[in-house]
């Protein structure tokens, strides 16, 4: 018989999760994280209990101690929590027995005055603070590369497509400026939702009255022992406690939707320009085909996409379970779970699948330069008609530009050429001018001061990224160096770069795997 998943049951392996399988975001957010950060509550809420006086210090090291999830059996707890409805009823039952095995008169000061979703909402701020650590430090990266991108294309031409069609020139160093500015926003929304996690703790109707009556009746016991709480998980916190007041989950679900799209636009532009036709970028190492030998699949963007379309629908459940009624909801709080995991697995495994698509996307300055010229200069025609506006009126340079482009397409002729055959047009620009208005490298508008612009924005390090002068434009790059390039890394020579050992949830990483680059 198949052993069953971490994550439980038969379909934990992640047969059909190709986005998330192995991704460092699948263990921080499997059932055996999510059970050690509920033990890591009960445990911080016993020691934070000692510090302000309503358990003896020992009781804290004991159950402390006996917070392990290794201890704990986390298919039993999963089958028996159906019976309440969730596993922290099973779970303090067995904590209860496994601190009386080390010290019996300390099981007392197991889960004391706390309620279950005490213990489920933070173990879930929890799991979503070291599951933000992940994402962050992968977007971080991610930015770095595309920061190196876009200095070093920041003069590469390329079409502009607006509706699937050419439409003014752009540069491929504005296009990786947008993405790492996209990247930076996605960055800073988690980055102060990750600061603002709470502890939650409440007791049974969120009065916190348990707490006070253990303190002989102090009604100030229970607001110093959320604080004390709080230091203890490391989370902020709260001025209420908020079982039924659901703003950390929106919050954290409106900020993993955003990531996930965002990185999912990159996805979408590689998408768009690694076919066949277009032929504009390619991924390091393509994905293969079961039938058709030849292919070479840009599966790390077909992954993103795939969490891009996820998230958002996942948060619009977060979003729902605000109307939560009572002081506990039944329903709303436990429709929350398993979206907010699914949330934080596919966003963190698309950033770290995005940190290793643009460390190794191959761009061919060539290719796009053989696309400008598809239409013979008609990306020039916004130009051509404000120059020729006054010289011939606007409605008639209008009309002029509109019929001269169908014919050039219609006869394959440069626009150019067919302008210079117009008797209106010869009289007041020479073939040489026609030429010059028609040159795509000569109408970029502010798109390099722009990058210049996006490029001074700083990284977490407070670091811009520098102006790297582009050259090499006259020929793709060299496929030697692109087969030296790991797309787990920043592009660069291989002696310059280390793997990523970023953290996870047991603060470490495994390095990325180098991987040879093929050509499309």
């Amino acid at each position: 018989m198949a052993p069953v998943g971490e994550r439980g049951g038969a379909d934990g392996a992640g047969l059909l999760g190709p986005v998330w399988a192995g991704r460092a975001a699948e263990a921080a957010t499997g059932d055996r994280a999510v059970l050690q950060a509920m033990l890591d509550a009960e445990a911080a809420l016993t020691r934070a209990q000692a510090a302000v006086g309503l358990a003896p210090e020992r009781a804290a090291r004991t159950v402390t101690a006996a917070a392990h999830a290794e201890r704990f059996d986390i298919r039993s707890l999963a089958l028996r929590g159906r019976a309440g409805g969730n596993p922290v009823i099973p779970l303090v039952a067995d904590l209860t027995r496994a601190v009386a095995e080390l010290e019996p008169d300390d099981a007392e000061f197991v889960h004391r005055g706390a309620t279950s979703q005490d213990i489920v909402d933070t173990a879930l701020m929890l799991v979503a603070a070291r599951t933000l650590d992940l994402i962050t430090a992968d977007l971080e990266r991610t930015a770095d590369a595309l920061g190196t991108l876009a200095a070093e294309h920041r003069d590469t031409v390329m079409p502009g497509r607006t509706l699937t069609q050419h439409a003014v020139p752009t540069t491929f160093g504005l296009k990786a400026a947008g993405w790492r500015s996209l990247v930076l926003d996605a960055r800073d929304r988690l980055a102060a939702v990750r600061a603002s996690l709470p502890a939650q703790l409440g007791g049974a109707a969120g009065t916190l009255a348990a707490f006070g009556a253990a303190a002989d009746g102090d009604p100030d016991a229970g607001r110093a022992l959320t604080a004390a709480f709080a230091r203890e998980t490391g989370l902020a916190a709260p001025t209420l406690p908020w079982h039924v007041l659901r703003t950390p989950v929106a919050d954290l679900g409106g900020a993993l939707a955003f990531c996930a799209g965002a990185l999912g636009k990159i996805a979408a532009d590689v998408l768009v320009l690694s076919r066949t036709e277009i032929g504009e970028v390619a991924e390091g190492t393509g994905g293969g085909s079961s039938a058709m030998p030849h292919k070479h699949n840009p599966v790390r963007a077909t992954l993103i996409a795939s969490a891009a379309r996820q998230v958002p629908a996942l948060a619009a459940v977060l979003f729902a379970s605000l109307a939560a009624e009572d002081e506990r909801p039944a329903g709303a709080w436990h429709a929350e779970w398993q979206p907010l995991l699914d949330a934080l697995r596919l966003t963190g495994a698309a950033a770290e699948t995005a940190a290793e698509l643009v460390g190794g996307l191959r761009i061919f300055p060539a290719r796009m330069r053989t696309n400008l010229s598809l239409t013979g200069g008609q990306l020039l025609t916004e130009r051509l008609t404000a120059h020729l506006t006054p010289l011939l009126g606007r409605a008639t340079a209008r009309d002029l530009l509109t019929a001269a482009s169908r014919r050039a397409a219609d006869e394959g002729k440069a626009l150019a050429e067919v302008l210079a055959e117009n008797p209106r047009v010869s009289a007041v620009l020479s073939p040489e001018q026609l030429r010059e208005l028609t040159a795509p490298d000569t109408y970029l508008g502010a798109a390099l001061a722009l990058t210049d612009e996006a490029l001074s924005r700083p990284t977490r390090a407070g670091r811009g990224q520098a102006r790297t002068p582009h050259s090499g434009q006259d020929a793709d790059p060299d496929p030697d160096q692109n087969a030296r390039q790991d797309p787990g890394r920043g592009p660069g020579p291989a002696s310059d770069r280390a793997p990523h050992t970023g953290p996870g949830p047991d603060g470490s990483r495994r390095p990325h795997p180098t991987s040879g680059q093929d050509l499309p």
